[in-house]
């Protein structure tokens, strides 16, 4: 992590304002700065969101979605691309680039999180606005929770830093266990909480809510088989009446009017620049359609680098399930090989509407309030309590147009969830995790034709990790 710590030390910062998107322009403070005031605090915590963002937008889809069963290169080759082809193969080595990026990314995310603690905590600022400190606070455990619940569900065992330290320091530091990694974060999210409870009034979308502290507390205790805490904290989320479900799926996905009802937390963009932007819609659009599906003629499409949902996904969906044309569109033209097709690519995300190049500026969700519906639901059939369980998927169905069901038994309700979560969640960065969480990542990536080995379902330590600081790989590579 030598080289983490040092990128680290060039903090994201910048100027506070009423408009959560101005915390994504970078510019540096100096690491010995004294901080004078609440909003030079304010924009030192900013800075803790930025590598989030550079993550979703860049390496998170590669890793999670392409990994999976939901999406495919285009032009499914390891020789097309070396580090989406062979993650799309599943036989990414500890030499892919978008491991490393990733494993960097976080640790400069965990990094800002501790300078910011240490500020929050050191004492030497008298708040004029105690709110906004508890909110800050929040802020920097919750995605301090966030970056370590990623890299424990890749990697396993991965080094923990809760302090800003040294390069050399950061030598001495090595894996340590799966347990202790989820004992941080929930430790973190009950941070999180407690300081988010008291921070009433300062509250912008955006950024990280009180909701959205307990929603990913309910996913991590999913995904570690605790049920009745997760159904006590999901069940606190639902009962809050903070959110609900938009009645048209489409809307969770429009630039124009970004949604702040059903999305608990997502990643903030803007076609403002290109530090601001994503660019999802030109890895997602057929490389051939050119700027027919960007609008953008004048931005080359790569071969290599063109995602399309896959026909598993596809069939996935019911009959007269309004979220596939959300979802799914198709442009009729030749494929890579010259024969005219059409051709599915993601249409959740759409091209510029004011930027001239290549910056978009749809958010990206991490927590959507169905999301937390069949998380609740998962649990309750977990609990044997399939019939409580099935209102929850019910609601997210009918929101769909789908008929609600009724009368199934648990393993029966327990594949429909999975299914649900599919289809409902496609191109967010959940399917993987789902499947791992699940145990259901050897069988099913096995259907789909890939030949996964199991050491597999952990990613390999990047190389430039084991080379520096010295960690051991995990099994298999």
């Amino acid at each position: 992590m030598k080289k983490i710590i040092i990128t680290g030390l060039l903090l994201s910062l910048y100027s506070c304002s009423s408009d959560f998107l101005n915390i994504y322009p970078e510019t540096s403070l100096n690491e010995g700065n004294f901080y004078k005031s609440d909003d030079e605090i304010v924009t030192l915590v900013n800075g803790s969101y930025t590598a989030l963002r550079d993550i979703e937008k860049s390496t998170h889809w590669i890793i999670s979605e392409l990994k999976s069963d939901v999406l495919d290169q285009q032009i499914s080759s390891v020789a097309g691309n070396f580090t989406t082809g062979r993650m799309d193969e599943v036989i990414a080595g500890a030499d892919n680039i978008a491991l490393n990026d990733f494993w960097n990314f976080s640790y400069k995310g965990i990094y800002n999180c501790n300078k910011a603690i240490s500020v929050l905590e050191g004492g030497t600022h008298t708040w004029t606005n105690n709110a906004l400190k508890s909110r800050s606070s929040g802020e920097v455990y919750f995605l301090r929770a966030l970056y370590y619940f990623n890299l424990v569900r890749q990697f396993g065992d991965v080094p923990i830093v809760t302090k800003p330290i040294t390069g050399l320091e950061a030598v001495n530091i090595k894996r340590s266990p799966v347990t202790e990694i989820y004992n941080l974060i929930i430790e973190d999210l009950n941070k999180a909480q407690t300081h988010l409870q008291a921070a009433a009034g300062t509250e912008e979308n955006g950024r990280v809510n009180y909701g959205a502290s307990l929603g990913l507390m309910g996913k991590v205790y999913l995904t570690i088989k605790n049920y009745e805490a997760a159904e006590a904290a999901l069940k606190k989320v639902i009962e809050s009446g903070k959110f609900s479900l938009l009645p048209d799926y489409k809307n969770l996905f429009d630039p124009a009017n970004k949604d702040y009802k059903e999305t608990l937390f997502s990643v903030q963009y803007s076609e403002a620049s290109a530090a601001l932007s994503n660019q999802f819609i030109f890895f997602n659009a057929p490389y051939t359609s050119k700027g027919e599906v960007t609008n953008r003629p004048n931005i080359a499409l790569s071969l290599a680098g063109n995602m399309r949902p896959t026909k598993d996904l596809i069939a996935a969906f019911e009959a007269n399930d309004k979220r596939k044309d959300v979802s799914i569109a198709y442009w009729k033209g030749p494929d890579w090989d010259g024969i005219v097709a059409n051709l599915p690519y993601c249409a959740k995300y759409k091209a510029p509407r004011t930027a001239a190049l290549n910056w978009a500026g749809d958010n990206f969700p991490i927590l959507r309030y169905s999301d937390i519906l069949l998380m609740y639901a998962e649990v309750l059939n977990n609990l044997n309590r399939t019939a409580e369980a099935t209102t929850y998927v019910n609601m997210v169905r009918q929101r769909a147009g789908l008929a609600a069901v009724s009368g199934l038994a648990k393993a029966q309700l327990d594949m429909l969830i999975e299914k649900e979560r599919m289809v409902e969640f496609c191109f967010e960065n959940q399917r993987w995790y789902d499947l791992v969480r699940r145990g259901r990542a050897l069988e099913v990536m096995r259907a789909h034709g890939k030949q996964v080995t199991d050491n597999q379902v952990l990613a390999a330590i990047p190389s430039e990790q084991i080379l520096i600081n010295k960690l051991n790989q995990n099994s298999g590579y």
